[in-house]
């Protein structure tokens, strides 16, 4: 692993989790925790995988459930050109802050080493992850329909016996392309969704009634979001709202005041915002 360059005139240097740029909302952030936190008392073992990281928000989440002998890999374009003309397009008019030095700021505010980071499309991670091995993928990359059908072509090939599979955005209308390939894969790959918040999907090609079960009581135990059951593909998927959800505890950054909250709350005119923007 390498460590980044780093200049505090110009890269970031968050105080929380809060500050670190994107969108990684509560709900989600509670089901992480819940899902990661389990293979570890479950005893599974495995690496742990983000397509598309923007500026780290949710790798860094993640990279706290790492454990000795396991490999966190993040594969994003950063600054790379993107593989096709309607690609460019999107990252050009979504994402033209995002460049790898934020990132690694940002990660190593949290974390003391940076994950395995592949630079380029997520065409590519097949090369440079093994198949089978991971327990836990996150796909919040590419918008159009081509490509997250390939990442998760991909992911079923890297996931491993009883791994979680994430996707981001499968419902936003700005994103057809997603929904399309995240339920053309239920109906014709065997992936079973598990559940389903405002913005991420999260299902399984391996065990399912033990993990649903157990998500299903940790949900029922908790006052802050609600859930329903919806049968799907023959699934009792489990819908969940979380708006008030009380979040999880959070990575701690090396820049945090002495005597700070590991958390702070953001201003509920900063919050309309970030979310007026999903």
């Amino acid at each position: 692993m390498q460590h980044a360059p780093c200049d505090p005139a110009t890269l970031p240097r968050p105080t929380s989790l809060s500050e670190v740029k994107g969108w990684f909302h509560s709900p989600d952030q509670v089901l992480f925790d819940w899902f990661l936190t389990r293979q570890g008392e479950q005893g599974q073992t495995g690496d742990l995988l983000e397509i598309g990281a923007y500026l780290g928000k949710s790798a860094i989440f993640m990279g706290r459930y790492l454990r000795p002998g396991e490999l966190f890999t993040v594969c994003d374009l950063f600054d790379s050109p993107a593989e096709d003309d309607a690609n460019s397009r999107e990252m050009n008019r979504s994402y033209a802050t995002l460049t790898r030095r934020a990132f690694e700021a940002n990660y190593l505010s949290f974390h003391d080493e940076l994950p395995a980071v592949v630079q380029g499309p997520s065409s590519v991670i097949t090369d440079h992850v093994e198949p089978g091995t991971c327990r836990f993928i996150h796909v919040d990359a590419s918008h159009l329909y081509e490509h997250v059908h390939g990442d998760i072509a991909a992911a079923r090939d890297l996931i491993g016996e009883d791994g979680i599979l994430v996707l981001d955005d499968f419902r936003a209308e700005h994103c057809p392309g997603v929904a399309a390939a995240t339920w053309g894969a239920v109906a014709t790959t065997g992936l079973r969704p598990l559940c389903i918040t405002a913005t991420k999907f999260y299902g399984t090609w391996g065990a399912y009634d033990a993990v649903h079960a157990d998500l299903a009581a940790m949900l029922a135990g908790r006052d802050d979001m609600w859930h329903g059951a919806e049968q799907v593909a023959g699934d009792p998927m489990i819908r969940i709202s979380g708006r008030k959800a009380r979040l999880p505890r959070q990575p701690v950054s090396r820049h945090r005041e002495a005597g700070a909250p590991e958390h702070r709350p953001l201003p509920k005119n900063r919050l309309r915002t970030l979310l007026g923007r999903r």
